[in-house]
Formats: C-alpha cells, structure tokens, sequence
C-alpha cells in the first residue's frame, strides 16, 4: 500500500500467514487494530485488493493499524482453498496474533466480507468489537453469517447498486430479516471502479463515528 508498510509471516493452522501492515497515520490516537479479510482466493483475491487496500487506508487516517493478510495458499501463505472453513481459522489466527487484546475492528470484502461475518460471529461476546464493515458481502454464493442486533449500530455495509457478482437483491434478502441498514452507492459495480475515494470516504465516517464497543 506504501513504502512504509511491513510485510512479514504469522504461524496459522495451516502454516505460515502472510500479513501486511500499515500503522496509524501520524497525530492519530491510537484506536486499535483492524483486520481486513480479501476476496476470494480463486480468483485472484490478495491483500493488495483496490478495495482491500481502500479499507486499510481508511482505517488507517482514523488512527487504526491495519493488518491485511493473505488467505491459504494465495501469495506467501500456505495450505489450499478450504470453501470457508479453513479461511475463518486464518482469520481467527490473524487476530489472536495481531491483536490480542484491546479495540479491534474487523472488516472484509466480497468472499472475505463473509468470512468476516463468521469471524464476527465467533468472536462477538468473547471479547468488545469496536467498528465492523462488510463490502460487496457475498450473500449469493455463501452463507453469510447474521449479524447480532447490538451490533448493528457499529456497522457498515456498503454495496453497489449495479452489482454484477453479488447482486444487491441478495445482500437486501440477506441483511432485511436483520432489519440490518445497506448503504447502496448508485451506479456501482463489485470492485467500485472509479468510487473507491467515495468507499473511503463512508468507512472513515463510520469510524468517526463514537460508539463504545459491545
């Protein structure tokens, strides 16, 4: 993402865990750590992602440090493609080893988005989560974990009105039974060609926003 970043190996349940990580901007208070999960491995998801790597520098000038890192067997980390299940383990590896304690933010995008939602799922009642944003959530090829009502307000889920991976209407159907708000940018697609500034833009002010964690 920029010079400064350091790249460097993590033990995971399936070996080595590649990670990326960028640290607040400078005069930030330190808020905590956030882990940004990729999109999928199979077709060319990594931590460099434009919209993985939007959602790291948002975090980032609102005083997080962020920490991308590769799924099995996608760049420097090892294992294979394990459907989810595997991935959610990587994940979980990820935050035991990154931030083990204090404020934690977590955050993904497509097939990670998903993940995510399993990573929240697992975590939420073991520990505070402070800020979760879900991108271009994959709720039509998986099951994507709901969320729990308290944990609504310290949300974000941004996607694209023209869609054509995920369509919007399985993301509404998804997230409706929830009664969970979808921010809908008009006239995107997945990847957010030519809107990531605008991506930004809505995740710093979702993490602006002052919520004690749950």
């Amino acid at each position: 993402m920029k010079a400064s970043t350091l790249r460097t190996s993590i033990s995971g349940p399936a070996g080595l865990i590649e990670v990326a990580v960028d640290e607040a901007a400078p005069g930030m208070a330190p808020c905590g750590v956030a882990v940004i999960a990729h999109p999928h491995p199979l077709f060319g998801g990594t931590l460099d992602n434009k919209v993985v790597q939007t959602l790291a520098r948002a975090f980032v000038q609102c005083g997080w440090r962020a920490v991308r890192f590769n799924f099995r067997g996608v760049g420097g980390s090892a294992g294979t493609y394990d459907e989810g299940n595997g991935e959610l383990q990587d994940f979980l590896a990820v935050v035991q080893d990154q931030a083990p304690a204090g404020a934690l933010a977590l955050a993904g995008f497509s097939f990670g988005a998903f993940v995510t939602s399993h990573a929240i799922a697992q975590l939420a009642g073991q520990r505070p989560l402070d800020k979760l944003v879900l991108v271009g959530t994959a709720a039509s090829r998986f099951a994507v974990a709901p969320l729990a009502p308290e944990l609504h307000e310290r949300t974000l889920v941004v996607h694209g009105e023209v869609d054509d991976t995920v369509p919007l209407s399985d993301v509404l159907d998804w997230a409706r039974p929830q009664k969970l708000p979808v921010t809908v940018i008009p006239g995107v697609e997945h990847f957010f060609h030519g809107q990531l500034p605008l991506l930004r833009s809505l995740v710093a002010r979702h993490l602006m926003s002052n919520l004690k964690p749950v």
